[in-house]
């Protein structure tokens, strides 16, 4: 048996360390103090710089938002691949404006089956990180547990709001939009307009586990601002002031390498644009 040099480990470390960040690898800790790194700023919404578990430093950066932050998508209908030249403030973990970033492309949007949108933007996150100090979030490829402690970032209100998930919902509907396999937050969690496309952060590991989305704001059924939970017997429950989130695991499967959407592949299961 080898003995253990703690000091020669730290120092194994730390130089380990440094010639990741001198390759400008984005990374996410294994363990992290959720703050503002990675968020975003819309004209009308919140967001988040995301990369995928097997992102390379090379990838154009995603940014990942609400489908309503795109505008109010038709029910049944998927933008995929489409020019979008749209401008974002990215926030360090202070809440600090530190940049303007710019999309070229919108990569994925839907508000069927899930409220999600994709941007591209027009550098790499090794360009980000090097030229702004800008580090992406980590989408997470696992569903999350009910009691999982979350954090909800808004960089449009430079908010962080603290809870857990209450539980998983088989349908939110919301007007003509319906919504599946949603998060529920613990009250706590009380976000309101302008924390749409915040990222839902996975407070012991760091890694996004799904998008804010919308919250039942005065007692309505299932009418605008007002969503409602269906089970699946079709009975619906109103819970005035809840609020609630999509989950983004299932995103993760419908890219290839190069953050190239593909979703052709078998375990991409999002909605896809009518033939």
């Amino acid at each position: 048996m080898i003995d253990y040099d703690p000091c020669m480990a730290r120092r194994f470390a730390a130089i380990l360390l440094a010639a990741t960040a001198a390759l400008g690898v984005t990374t996410t800790p294994a363990q992290a103090a959720v703050d503002f790194t990675g968020t975003v700023k819309l004209d009308n919404c919140s967001g988040s710089l995301v990369r995928l578990p097997d992102s390379s430093p090379s990838d154009k950066a995603l940014v990942l938002t609400n489908g309503h932050c795109v505008e109010f998508i038709k029910a049944g209908e998927v933008y995929v691949d489409r020019p979008a030249d749209r401008t974002f403030k990215l926030l360090n973990g202070s809440g600090s404006e530190i940049a303007t970033v710019q999309s070229t492309r919108l990569v994925y949007a839907t508000m069927t089956g899930t409220d999600a949108a994709l941007y591209r933007l027009d550098k790499t996150y090794q360009q980000l990180q090097q030229q702004h100090g800008g580090r992406a979030l980590e989408l997470s490829a696992a569903r999350p547990s009910a009691g999982t402690e979350i954090r909800i970032a808004s960089g449009y209100w430079k908010k962080i709001y603290s809870c857990q998930i209450d539980g998983f919902v088989h349908q939110v509907r919301e007007a003509s939009w319906t919504w599946r396999d949603s998060l529920r937050y613990t009250p706590s969690c009380d976000t309101i307009g302008g924390t749409s496309g915040s990222p839902i952060i996975d407070n012991a590991s760091g890694k996004v586990v799904g998008v804010n989305n919308t919250g039942n704001e005065s007692g309505g059924r299932c009418t605008m601002n007002n969503p409602c939970e269906v089970d699946a017997a079709g009975k619906i429950t109103v819970r005035r002031g809840t609020n609630y989130g999509q989950q983004t695991f299932g995103l993760v499967a419908c890219f290839g390498p190069r953050t190239t959407l593909d979703l052709a592949l078998p375990r991409c299961q999002v909605a896809k644009p009518a033939r």
